[in-house]
């Protein structure tokens, strides 16, 4: 089996970087990625060779990426049905680990690590066989809304956080709450009941009832966790969580998300701020990067990676989310100092110096 903390180098060297990706619009999250990222590149003097995901060169020399290290960014979907969305997500998991068998100079993430975290089943059973903490899920697996309805009922259980596997942008996620006597049941959620399927939408929607029994019957269709539901901290009446970019065996960038409902992602209308501005104990900082560290450590082969982070509400004890291979666009850096990107370009820069890598 491929080990995915390992990356092939040619012989001869690396003489550049090739960028895997779509490319959009200016306005689009592909077209952002590759123009920052190009930027911080042009900017320390290094060639950039774009492929697009659509008609990448899957022959054996892949247009001579063998004297170069190789980025992936995540292929932009036409798709917002969930359904379609895991279909698509099972065939880019497909095409990383063919990718991961090409002869290429280095890979900043390799593609075989890259497709292990888009499983978020087994990433967090790894993180948690490594002694991460985790927001943890349970082992139970559901069919339906009336089966997750009775396992909530005999545990007595009132909220629940329920995911598709394979997804991301919170396409599908769930915050369910549940009264186990009355049988009272409301949830949030971005996806949308559509013309018989569910679609991902950028708007937080409220169902309740038979409706929420519906919709979770059709979300079930799909392969899903239930996650416990962990309090999180609260900052000026906003609950929020973060997003830290751990590059290079080193925190790089802590983003705050800030929501008065439970899911927390930008896209939703939700804003970000300074991680400074909460003002936080320095040992609650230490403990955030102690334990992003040991999540990261758990994936050697991503040299970039964005985890999702909660703080219990009260301790502020550190819960890794889920961990993103391709997490590395923060609005909020590209449009400041573009430091997550130029960071990247300085990692590639002593990869080149080094002539070959093992991760």
């Amino acid at each position: 089996m491929e080990r995915e903390d390992m990356v092939q180098c040619d012989a001869d060297g690396i003489s550049g970087i090739a960028l895997i990706g779509s490319p959009g619009g200016s306005g689009s999250e592909g077209g952002k990625r590759r123009a920052y990222f190009e930027k911080a590149a042009a900017g320390a003097g290094i060639p950039v060779s774009f492929y697009d995901w659509k008609d990448f060169p899957w022959g054996e020399k892949a247009g001579g990426m063998g004297h170069s290290i190789v980025k992936i960014d995540a292929p932009e979907w036409k798709s917002f049905r969930l359904c379609e969305m895991e279909a698509l997500t099972g065939q880019y998991g497909e095409r990383l680990r063919q990718l991961s068998r090409m002869p290429v100079g280095a890979f900043f993430n390799h593609p075989s690590a890259v497709a292990a975290v888009l499983d978020k089943r087994g990433c967090k059973k790894r993180l948690m066989e490594n002694g991460v903490a985790v927001t943890e899920m349970y082992e139970e697996s559901f069919s339906c809304g009336e089966e997750l309805f009775g396992f909530l009922r005999e545990n007595r259980v009132h909220q629940v956080f329920i995911k598709p596997v394979q997804g991301s942008g919170a396409a599908g996620v769930t915050a369910l709450r549940f009264s186990p006597g009355t049988g009272k049941r409301v949830l949030y959620t971005c996806a949308a009941p559509d013309r018989g399927g569910l679609v991902n939408t950028k708007k937080l929607h409220r169902l309740e009832g038979e409706a929420a029994s519906a919709f979770l019957d059709q979300l079930f269709t799909m392969d899903c966790i239930v996650e416990k539901w962990y309090g999180k901290a609260v900052f000026h009446d906003y609950f929020y969580d973060l997003r830290v970019i751990v590059q290079g065996g080193r925190i790089d960038y802590i983003l705050p998300r800030l929501s008065k409902g439970p899911i927390t992602n930008l896209h939703l209308n939700n804003h970000s701020m300074e991680f400074a501005e909460l003002y936080l104990d320095g040992a609650v900082s230490e403990r955030i990067g102690e334990e992003c560290l040991r999540a990261a450590a758990c994936y050697p082969g991503l040299k970039s990676i964005g985890m999702d982070v909660l703080l219990e509400k009260g301790s502020l004890r550190p819960r890794i989310i889920e961990l993103n291979g391709q997490g590395d666009l923060l609005h909020r850096d590209v449009y400041g100092g573009n430091r997550i990107y130029r960071r990247q370009v300085e990692i590639m820069r002593a990869m080149m110096a080094e002539g070959k890598y093992i991760g």
